[in-house]
């Protein structure tokens, strides 16, 4: 089965999570964000921002995971699989820091392609910071910013996901997924 892989994408705080935690509901394949997980493992070694401490072995540790998970996605024999997060976004996260990253980021971009790419804008009326998500709202815009110039730099076409209810957001991700 050619499994087609589409990914959920936006900056801190646009509603990806919830979007996917809807697919989930309506019991569609989804490999969920990765992120979280790394900043927790290691804020219990003591670490409190590793992604700020050290931002090339984070994006290692995510480019491996997402790699891991896009691999994944064929595995699990349904026609698509939604991801929260795909690797262009670790390549937008260094070059957003403004930090060098070995041509292997790059390369992993462009050797593993997803099918299809929807973007959630910034929106301040969700918008809100927790222990992981540390960035402020403005930095969130610049995020989105750096989003786009790496997806739009591998090619892909974007998808912009409206603002509206978790419900409807989703609606609108699942009727332009049954017509490409």
């Amino acid at each position: 089965m050619n499994t087609k892989r589409i990914v959920i994408t936006g900056g801190p705080g646009t509603g990806k999570t919830s979007i996917i935690n809807d697919l989930i509901k309506r019991d569609y394949n989804c490999l969920e964000e990765i992120s979280r997980q790394i900043t927790l493992e290691a804020q219990q070694k003591g670490i409190s921002q590793l992604f700020l401490t050290d931002p090339l072995l984070f994006s290692d540790l995510l480019l491996d995971g997402r790699s891991k998970q896009f691999e994944e996605a064929e595995t699990l024999s349904s026609e698509q699989v939604f991801l929260d997060r795909g690797i262009p976004d670790v390549v937008a996260y260094l070059e957003y820091m403004k930090h060098d990253y070995p041509d292997r980021y790059n390369e992993r971009c462009q050797q593993l392609r997803y099918d299809h790419i929807f973007i959630l804008a910034p929106w301040q009326e969700i918008y809100k910071s927790d222990n992981e998500r540390y960035e402020s709202f403005d930095q969130a815009l610049d995020i989105h910013h750096y989003l786009l110039k790496t997806y739009n730099r591998f090619n892909y076409e974007l998808h912009d996901v409206p603002f509206g209810s978790v419900g409807s957001r989703t609606d609108y991700i699942l009727n332009i997924t049954a017509h490409l």
